[in-house]
C-alpha cells in the first residue's frame, strides 16, 4: 500500500524528462503553491518561475512584488543601470500579451498584470529619486505630498529663487544655464543619497529625498519650457 502511496505521489512532483526518487516526495512542502492550469505543485526552487514547470502555463503574478528582486537587483540604492534595461527587456519579451493572444483568457489576463508589473518595477528602480522612496517604502517610511513643515527654510528658498529664475528666463542660454546648476544639484544629492542608504541612515537618506523631490520637479519644468518655447 505504501508504494502504491509513493508512487502516486511521484506523478504529482515529477517534472517532464527528471525521474523520480524518493527525495521528491517531502521536496515541496504543505501549502506550496500550485499551477492553476494543471493543479502540480512548485517547490520553491520553482518559486521565481513565470511558467508552471510541469505545463508551462504562465502564472499569476506576486500580489506583492519585490521590485529589486523581480528585476534582478541587489537590494541597494546603487543598481547597474544596463543590467536593469536587459531584465526589463527580457521579461517582457516572456510575458508581453501580443505573445499569448491564442492562450486562455487566464493567462491573457495574467501576461497584461506581468506587464503592467515590470513596467512599473522598471520605472521604480530606473531613477534615483523614486528608487529612493521605494527603498524607504520597504522599510516602512515614507514621504508625504506637499510642503514639509520640517523643510529646511534655506533651501526652500533657494529654490524658489531659482523657479522665479526661470520663469522669467527669456532666452534659451539663460535656460541652460538654470538647468546646468540643476543638473549639478540633482547629482550632488544623488551621491549624498547613495552615501546616506550605504550607511543605513534612513532619515538623512529621507531628508536628501525631500530635497530630490524639489530638484526633480524644477527640472520637469524646464523640460517643459523647452518643449513649449
Amino acid at each position: 500500500m505504501w508504494r502504491g502511496a509513493a508512487r502516486t505521489l511521484c506523478r504529482v512532483w515529477q517534472a517532464p524528462g527528471r525521474p523520480c526518487s524518493r527525495g521528491d516526495e517531502a521536496s515541496a512542502p504543505r501549502g506550496a503553491p500550485s499551477c492553476w492550469s494543471c493543479g502540480d505543485q512548485r517547490t520553491p526552487a520553482d518559486g521565481d518561475r513565470l511558467f508552471c514547470p510541469t505545463c508551462r502555463a504562465l502564472q499569476p503574478p506576486d500580489p506583492k512584488p519585490d521590485f529589486f528582486r523581480l528585476m534582478d537587483c541587489g537590494q541597494s540604492f546603487t543598481v547597474d543601470i544596463p543590467n536593469l534595461k536587459r531584465r526589463y527587456q527580457q521579461l517582457q519579451r516572456l510575458v508581453h500579451p501580443d505573445n499569448f493572444s491564442q492562450k486562455s483568457q487566464t493567462e491573457r489576463d495574467f501576461s497584461e498584470q506581468h506587464s503592467a508589473q515590470v513596467n512599473e518595477a522598471y520605472k521604480t528602480l530606473l531613477t534615483p529619486l523614486s528608487r529612493g522612496l521605494y527603498l524607504l517604502k520597504l522599510q516602512g517610511m515614507e514621504i508625504s505630498e506637499g510642503t514639509d513643515s520640517h523643510m529646511d527654510l534655506d533651501f526652500l528658498g533657494e529654490i524658489m529663487e531659482i523657479s522665479e529664475k526661470l520663469n522669467e528666463a527669456q532666452s534659451e542660454a539663460e535656460t541652460n544655464k538654470i538647468e546646468a546648476f540643476i543638473r549639478a544639484e540633482e547629482k550632488e544629492l544623488t551621491e549624498d543619497l547613495g552615501k546616506a542608504f550605504k550607511q543605513g541612515d534612513l532619515q538623512k537618506a529621507k531628508d536628501f529625498l525631500k530635497k530630490l523631490r524639489y530638484i526633480v520637479n524644477l527640472d520637469e519644468k524646464i523640460k517643459l519650457k523647452k518643449t513649449s518655447s
